[in-house]
């Protein structure tokens, strides 16, 4: 795992599979920011100079990224771009892709439920690619899901947000990985998942104008009255697009 991503981890909550207190029903929400939870150990299991067999070829990513530095009339072994494509750019996009690849999926430590109300994580900070241009799009997901026989640790469905996040996708295939996902790792009765975005393909490029895409996704079976919970915990986030 990339150093900053380490220090990351450790920023984050133990998450270590004890319950939090956790009344029928429960809601925590989160400020948009990757800082938020404080840890003792990092518990994703990163990539350690990621092989082929894993999923990860930085020989071809180097010349990739030399390649693309000529096209655009920059010389690639000149000053200050000749660790661009050595280093940077493969370091970079082994670790923006790890979501690909098992090793680095958080363990999704589950404990018996001790509620049979929904469970609501909002605010939980969204950083992926957009596989058609390889431009960054950034946001929040809010996440909410019913258990069945067993929980996760809340900062457990941060940690899966940011896994999932980290390959070349588009909103609405990441908006129904993280809830078709979450719906197999925790066997929950239902899972609902809505995702805010901007993204630099747009803001960059094309309309060069800066909007907020939102997607929405549920798997399984929830009320009416859990679908009314989830959206007014959602507005009651006090989260709001920073472009946004």
């Amino acid at each position: 795992m990339d150093p900053h991503d380490q220090q990351r981890d450790r920023s984050y909550d133990a998450g270590d599979g004890t319950s939090p207190t956790v009344p029928t029903g429960v809601t925590e929400s989160e400020e948009a920011t990757p800082t938020t939870e404080a840890t003792g150990t990092a518990e994703v299991a990163g990539s350690t100079g990621s092989t082929e067999a894993e999923g990860f070829d930085h020989e071809k990513a180097r010349e990739g990224a030399r390649l693309l530095l000529e096209a655009v009339g920059r010389d690639p072994d000149a000053r200050g771009v000749s660790d661009t494509w050595t280093r940077r750019v493969p370091a970079m996009f082994e670790t923006l892709t790890e979501g690909r690849r098992e090793a680095a999926k958080p363990t999704m430590r589950t404990f018996e439920a001790e509620t049979d109300g929904l469970v609501i994580k909002t605010g939980i900070p969204l950083y992926s690619m957009c596989e058609h241009h390889l431009l960054p799009f950034y946001g929040v997901a809010h996440v909410a899901y019913k258990p069945e026989a067993s929980m996760v640790g809340l900062s457990k469905l941060v940690r899966y947000v940011r896994w999932r996040s980290r390959r070349l996708t588009t909103q609405e295939a990441l908006t129904s990985g993280i809830a078709t996902g979450l719906a197999d790792e925790l066997e929950a009765e239902g899972v609902v998942v809505e995702v805010t975005a901007t993204h630099m393909c747009e803001a960059m490029r094309g309309v060069e104008t800066a909007t907020a895409t939102t997607t929405h996704e549920s798997v399984g079976e929830l009320s009416s009255g859990d679908r009314e919970r989830f959206r007014e915990s959602v507005r009651d986030s006090d989260w709001t697009p920073d472009v946004f």
